[in-house]
């Protein structure tokens, strides 16, 4: 086993892995960029190492700085966490090439996997269902025109480079294809440094579920079940729950045997994601991506499985076999997680930075904290503005969700907008405690809220009706870390 691993991450994240190491007596090191000098992840680390200015491209992407520390501080393995260099196979390969191990499967399926385009053939060709769409990038207006044409609308056009939404536009009709290709092919080279765009049939009322699996270096892999990841703002998922309120067993067990097949396809190792898209309607299902990493909603699976993805990613790197077969795996129970921003929800989830000056953690039965940050630690302007991935554990789906409203009531944030509130909405919406999700659920959920939500005004009244009559301090963003729009329906702690 490593005696040291560095941690090629910041926030959340690195801390996460940081805890797991701790508890397999391995000796952590941490880097960090100039705005991230006083981060939770640098003060939990056995050893910090400075890798350079704030922006990401100038510090956390640097990974021949990165691989500079890890010689230095005599580091056997390096973690990468998500993102920033967790899928550069460039960066994999220069690793391995420096005689340090890279917790994480190979730069050949990292590659395979990596572009979109590549990845449906990859899918094609193992068996597994995809959306209808082109194998090749597309060369022009025209050839969009006649494709989509041929498919039929609406239709999706996708940046075969990266992820994250960027690059991606749903096309309704014909006159918006144009300045829709235009705009994702922009976007992806500005994002990806490539313009490479492909287009597929959109699916009514999608729902977003995806597979984790497992594979080690032994030739084994499992699948550990589902995630429902359909609750999305720009692309990007901020509510997850395992299981999917719509999978049976024989859904989960196709979809699963379909994930195994993708992994097999590529001679996986270690933890990935299959993300797939379920019509809402038929629960047919079409194999969407790959991701080649550890996801931000791993923790609803190892709640509901009892298996400790990061550390089995730990071993796995080691060259021990899992520790578990797929007869070992099974969903007990649910779990639901909340990605806690420093966003503004009432404007379009844009970042909310600043300094947190008051926090409070929700603590209890079957509650989960991955958190980054810390009471006067500051949220960066430079990075993703996560501050925790917040999860519960319940027997079933109904107390899962009762436990997070308890939970989220007594979570407080002061400082900065986050995206608390918005969460304890969706908590009481009917149509999320009835399961009934898909890809548009947040535009939906606002064309609700706008049925009941009160005029600005109103609250403002009735808040200042309340002070009035009452001799207690009237709950205000100031004092309660809520946002403002909040604040009225906010109850703390007796």
């Amino acid at each position: 086993m490593f005696k040291k691993i560095l941690i090629a991450n910041r926030g959340e994240i690195a801390c996460r892995v940081i805890r797991a190491c701790r508890e397999m007596n391995i000796a952590t090191v941490a880097v960090y960029s100039d705005a991230d000098r006083d981060a939770l992840h640098v003060r939990m680390a056995d050893e910090a190492f400075h890798v350079g200015p704030p922006p990401s491209a100038e510090s956390y992407l640097r990974w021949e700085k990165i691989i500079e520390i890890a010689k230095l501080s005599v580091a056997e393995a390096i973690h990468p966490g998500y993102g920033f260099l967790s899928e550069n196979s460039e960066f994999v390969r220069n690793v391995t090439a420096s005689g340090i191990t890279f917790i994480g499967p190979p730069p050949e399926a990292m590659e395979g996997m990596g572009g979109k385009i590549s990845a449906r053939k990859i899918a094609i060709e193992a068996g597994v269902p995809v959306v209808p769409g082109t194998t090749e990038p597309l060369r022009s207006f025209n050839d969009a025109k006649e494709t989509a044409a041929s498919f039929g609308y609406p239709v999706m056009l996708k940046a075969s480079a990266g992820g994250g939404g960027k690059g991606m536009r749903l096309v309704s009709s014909e006159p918006e294809l144009k300045s829709a290709l235009e705009n994702a092919q922009a976007e992806a080279k500005a994002s990806f440094g490539d313009d490479a765009v492909y287009i597929e049939k959109a699916i009514v009322r999608p729902r977003h579920i995806e597979i984790q699996i497992f594979s080690d270096t032994h030739g084994n892999h499992v699948h550990l079940g589902e995630r429902e990841c359909s609750i999305q703002r720009r692309h990007q998922k901020v509510i997850e729950e395992a299981p999917s309120p719509i999978n049976s067993a024989e859904l989960r067990a196709e979809m699963g045997a379909c994930a195994v097949m993708v992994a097999k396809a590529v001679n996986y190792v270690g933890a990935g994601t299959v993300e797939f898209l379920v019509s809402d309607v038929d629960k047919s299902f079409y194999f969407l991506e790959m991701n080649t990493r550890l996801q931000v909603e791993h923790p609803v699976t190892e709640l509901v499985t009892g298996i400790d993805l990061v550390r089995e990613q730990i071993n796995v790197a080691a060259g021990k076999p899992l520790s578990f077969t797929q007869d070992d795996v099974e969903l007990t129970g649910h779990a639901i997680e909340c990605r806690i921003y420093a966003e503004d929800p009432d404007n379009n989830f844009l970042p909310s930075p600043g300094k947190i000056t008051r926090l409070r953690i929700p603590q209890g039965p079957g509650i989960r904290d991955d958190g980054g940050v810390y009471e006067g630690a500051e949220v960066s302007i430079y990075y993703d503005p996560m501050i925790s991935k917040f999860a519960v554990y319940g027997a079933d789906r109904e107390q899962a969700i009762e436990r997070m409203r308890r939970a989220l009531s007594e979570y407080q944030i002061g400082g900065i907008k986050t995206t608390l509130g918005f969460f304890r909405e969706v908590m009481d919406d009917a149509e999320f405690v009835a399961g009934n999700l898909d890809t548009g659920f947040i535009a939906a959920f606002n064309e609700r809220r706008k049925e009941v939500v009160p005029d600005r005004s109103d609250i403002d009244l009735a808040i200042i009706a309340a002070a009035l009559n009452s001799s207690k301090k009237p709950l205000t963003s100031t004092s309660t870390g809520v946002p403002s729009r909040w604040a009225s329906t906010y109850r703390p702690l007796k």
